[in-house]
């Protein structure tokens, strides 16, 4: 009579090493999975979803010292009335965040401090050649040239309505300043 035959016996060790290689390739797997999932919720998303909503608050002020590095509109007025008269007219605008003012003198001075490298420049220009500002920061997911047109059409006393945009002005800049808060302001 024949024996049976006996199979070979695999180590332990080996069933060690297989389970740990399943579990490694499983987790890759799952990470892998996640990483791809992610980036495509992430592009499936809607653009607004990344606009930070931050509190309106349209009343007025002055601009004072404040340094403003978001995207803004800005109206220019011809006297400190006129800038008046449509800042608070703006304070019912819905898509006004902040409403900020200058007046011709304060526009000067700034103008003085930007520009005090050249006195010349500085003494050519007076306090009357520069027009007084209503800055507009705008609610979040704002059309920036659609609310232009409508202000530009609302406000004909205006002498011009601008989209500042400083991003695209550091673009063309060597020097790079310190990034712009999601308020607009430093």
């Amino acid at each position: 009579m024949e024996e049976p035959r006996r199979r070979p016996s695999v180590p332990r060790w080996l069933f060690w090493v297989i389970g740990a290689a399943a579990v490694l390739v499983a987790g890759a797997v799952a990470m892998t999975a996640i990483v791809v999932f992610d980036r495509v919720g992430t592009k499936l998303a809607p653009p607004s979803s990344s606009v930070v909503a931050l509190p309106r608050d349209a009343e007025p002020v002055p601009l004072g010292g404040r340094e403003l590095c978001g995207i803004r509109l800005v109206i220019y007025a011809e006297t400190d009335e006129a800038m008046r008269a449509i800042a608070q007219a703006l304070r019912e605008e819905p898509k006004a965040r902040r409403v900020l003012t200058e007046t011709k003198k304060e526009a000067y001075e700034r103008f003085k401090k930007l520009f005090a490298n050249d006195q010349e420049l500085v003494r050519l220009t007076g306090p009357d050649v520069l027009p007084a500002v209503v800055h507009l920061l705008p609610v979040a997911g704002t059309d920036f040239p659609a609310l232009a047109d409508q202000l530009r059409r609302r406000f004909p006393e205006a002498q011009k309505v601008d989209v500042l945009d400083p991003a695209a002005i550091v673009a063309k800049m060597t020097v790079t300043p310190p990034p712009c808060p999601p308020e607009g302001e430093r």
